[in-house]
């Protein structure tokens, strides 16, 4: 009977998000400590005094960039979808998310929440959850695939470790959703509804064009800026092995085993760094200057477009609620006039009594 009881309780727990959420932070947090305890604090600490205003400023530059054209790509899909979204509002809401991202566990927080708050706006929810799903996989895919072309070309010591990685992972997932879909014929509903979903967002060719464009622009900007990182810290290294090493860690950053972005990056890093022949040390101070940006990049962008139109529509109120008090009455009373001015108004007289109609159906006197 025990074991009856407990199962339900066990399944529970498997599919709650919390127990999730938990899980990816204990495993996010066990990384980073392993890290610190492999090479103590100061890679960190190297990195957090590398950070400049230069390299602030150029990282903003670098961030607004890549969110213009994250932002472009998600209101596509979105509205071939059916969700309608403007391309402003959309740059500040990926701005919301990528900040929510970079300090919370697990790298999608912000990203549900701007599927959540998209399907209110437009009362698709669906249509907004899938455009968001869309998005960011399509994102993913383009990453992985230049990860993958530039280790084959000009990553030898890193295409023998990872390369079998991606594969396994790839044939892994895709046998696991064969296997359900075999399983299910629930399952095989979804797929398919999801299958006719991917079409409609992507099955245009120059969507798909103008997709995997701006997807290369965000890719193209993260690795500028992780080689702005790199530079910071004084790594010496050639393009091409920065080029190698920033999409090495770009795609441990992906993995949603992380607290706040931190973990996986940083022990990726320090591996990848030190396979280079750069140093370990080196890589995480690098990933941590990384890391820094990537909080503070988006700071102005969530200002810009989340507090600065509130204020100024505060601001606007303002002012025309003083322009329509200043033109509704130019000479106002005052309260000392008001007193005396039920006195000077005439009093109005009992209306006479009705007297009897005479013949001619007149009153005496009319």
């Amino acid at each position: 009977m025990t074991d009856l009881r407990e199962r339900p309780m066990l399944r529970r727990m498997l599919h709650s998000r919390r127990v999730g959420v938990v899980v990816r932070l204990l495993l996010g947090g066990a990384v980073l400590v392993a890290v610190v305890l492999r090479f103590g604090g100061a890679p960190f600490l190297h990195g957090l005094r590398s950070v400049d205003a230069t390299t602030v400023v150029v990282a903003i530059v670098l961030c607004a960039v890549a969110t213009a054209a994250a932002a472009w790509r998600w209101r596509l899909i979105a509205v071939r979808l059916g969700a309608e979204l403007r391309w402003g509002t959309a740059v500040g809401m990926y701005y919301r998310s990528q900040f929510v991202n970079s300090v919370l566990p697990g790298g999608v927080v912000g990203d549900v929440q701007r599927a959540v708050d998209h399907g209110r706006s437009t009362d698709r929810r669906g249509a907004a959850a899938r455009a968001v799903a869309v998005e960011r996989t399509a994102g993913q895919a383009v990453q992985l695939a230049v990860t993958v072309v530039v280790l084959v070309l000009v990553g030898p010591q890193f295409a023998g470790w990872l390369l079998p990685v991606i594969g396994i992972g790839l044939v892994a997932a895709a046998v696991g959703v064969a296997v359900a879909a075999l399983a299910s014929a629930r399952v095989r509903d979804v797929l398919r509804h999801e299958a006719a979903e991917l079409r409609a967002g992507l099955g245009s060719p120059s969507a798909a064009v103008q997709v995997v464009a701006a997807s290369l622009v965000v890719v193209a900007c993260h690795v500028t800026t992780f080689a702005v990182a790199a530079v910071a810290v004084g790594a010496h290294a050639q393009p091409a092995q920065v080029l190698v090493l920033a999409l090495v860690v770009l795609l441990a950053a992906s993995i949603p085993l992380s607290v706040g972005g931190w973990g996986p990056r940083e022990g990726v890093a320090g591996w990848a760094f030190a396979v280079a022949g750069v140093g370990a040390a080196t890589g995480v101070s690098a990933a941590t200057v990384f890391g820094v940006l990537a909080v503070v990049s988006v700071l102005p962008g969530v200002v810009v477009f989340r507090i600065a139109p509130a204020v100024a529509s505060f601001l606007t109120r303002f002012v025309a609620s003083l322009g329509s008090g200043r033109n509704h009455d130019r000479h106002p009373l005052r309260h000392s006039q008001l007193r005396g001015l039920a006195g000077r108004l005439p009093r109005h007289r009992r209306a006479a009594a009705a007297g009897a109609l005479e013949p001619g159906g007149l009153r005496p006197g009319g």
